[in-house]
């Protein structure tokens, strides 16, 4: 380990010294249903994490919401001012993909050095990071500015209601780190794709599909049709690509179809090629294949990329020479997958993503956290913010 100050000492060791309790918060946390639309098993998510930052002395304001789960804002500011462009912003959402009960089904479970359970990797074991360097510079006074915990409750679905809280902290912050998993290779993310999740829905005509066949006009014909034209719309070498995910319709066996929907995944890699896409996309929506079909299609939840600058790779920079002083060089990476980082850097904010403990297969009944990292993604995180001070 490189030379580090007596406060930056204090809160390594101490982050050395905490493994065992930083499994016990997540075995906890990855214990409690929380999908998207449970609003209480986010909230109690919140609750869980409150009081374990309140029993640190870290003040926490809840953020109510109605319909999904209430955000959390978490501050350490060692009598440090917070003047604006003055914070610092640490932050991860709350919620999973999985349906309620699945805790139950499969609860967290530690096996060869990976843990195991319902968002494990993604992102709670980010989360539990979060909130033990948020406790080890309050325990140090070590924070150089004000450093915000944001946790927030829909990423998953396309933070409807994250979305402005995190825009509204970014806009303050000289740096955000975003503890979604790291990847393999102890990499963090730099750059990720922005998506649009959308639903379409045709509609034609009923008419029996034997007796009156031809009175009939199929929506699931328009759709088929129209699925084969957005899928065309995919260009690997621009990382743009179309999705139709999921697909319904029709009424009966022996009736033409009178309607049909489908939800289509757009990913693109700038805004210039999220509005081409969008400018075909509903170009191919007006266009009837079938005469006498018609189509809308509505956005239901938007992502913005995390497009790379100078300013963010300023801050990676920074970061991997915090972690490497610590004996565990960094690498970058571009994803595909879209993340609250994107909201973050499109208001101008130096951001990096995945600096959470190194985690793989989200999303499935297989997804593990390595645990040898999660140590030490916590200390590269606690030095990066401490070191920022001298910038």
């Amino acid at each position: 380990m490189a030379d580090v100050g007596q406060r930056e000492k204090a809160v390594l060791d101490w982050l050395a010294d905490q493994r065992g309790a930083m499994l016990a918060l997540l075995e906890t946390l990855v214990n409690t249903d929380s999908g998207s639309y449970d609003k209480a098993g986010v909230d109690k998510v919140g609750a869980h994490l409150r009081s374990f930052l309140e029993s640190h002395g870290i003040p926490c304001e809840t953020i109510p919401n109605a319909r999904f789960g209430d955000a959390l804002r978490a501050t350490v500011t060692n009598g440090a001012g917070a003047a604006s462009n003055s914070t610092i912003l640490v932050m991860g959402h709350r919620d999973t993909v999985f349906p309620k009960d699945e805790a139950s089904r499969r609860p967290f479970r530690i096996e060869n050095g990976r843990a195991y359970g319902p968002g494990v990797c993604d992102m709670k074991a980010g989360l539990v990071m979060n909130a033990f360097v948020l406790a080890a510079l309050k325990r140090a006074g070590a924070a150089p500015a004000p450093v915000v915990g944001l946790f927030t409750a829909d990423e998953e679905i396309g933070s409807p209601s994250g979305r402005p809280l995190i825009e509204a902290e970014a806009r303050k912050a000289r740096a955000v780190f975003n503890a979604e998993p790291g990847r393999p290779h102890n990499a963090v993310v730099t750059g990720r794709k922005g998506g649009i999740f959308m639903r379409l829905a045709v509609a034609g005509k009923a008419a029996h599909s034997g007796a009156n066949f031809g009175d009939g006009i199929s929506a699931i014909e328009e759709l088929a049709r129209k699925i084969t034209a957005l899928h065309a719309l995919t260009d690997l070498d621009k990382g743009v690509t179309v999705n139709v995910g999921k697909i319904a319709g029709g009424q009966t066996v022996n009736t033409v179809a009178p309607f049909a929907e489908a939800e289509v995944d757009l990913r693109f890699v700038t805004p210039a090629d999220r509005d081409a896409a969008m400018a075909e996309i509903e170009r191919i929506v007006r266009t009837s294949f079938v005469p006498g079909s018609r189509a809308q299609i509505e956005i239901a939840a938007e992502f913005l990329p995390l497009v790379p600058g100078e300013r963010s790779q300023a801050l990676f920079e920074h970061y991997a020479a915090c972690s490497a002083a610590l004996g565990t060089p960094v690498e970058s990476q571009f994803t595909g997958g879209c993340a609250d980082s994107g909201f973050a850097a499109a208001v101008g904010a130096p951001t990096i993503c995945a600096v959470g403990p190194v985690g793989g297969r989200a999303h499935s009944p297989d997804e593990y956290l390595e645990l040898d990292t999660v140590v030490p993604r916590a200390q590269a995180l606690a030095l990066a913010i401490m070191r920022l001070g001298a910038d």
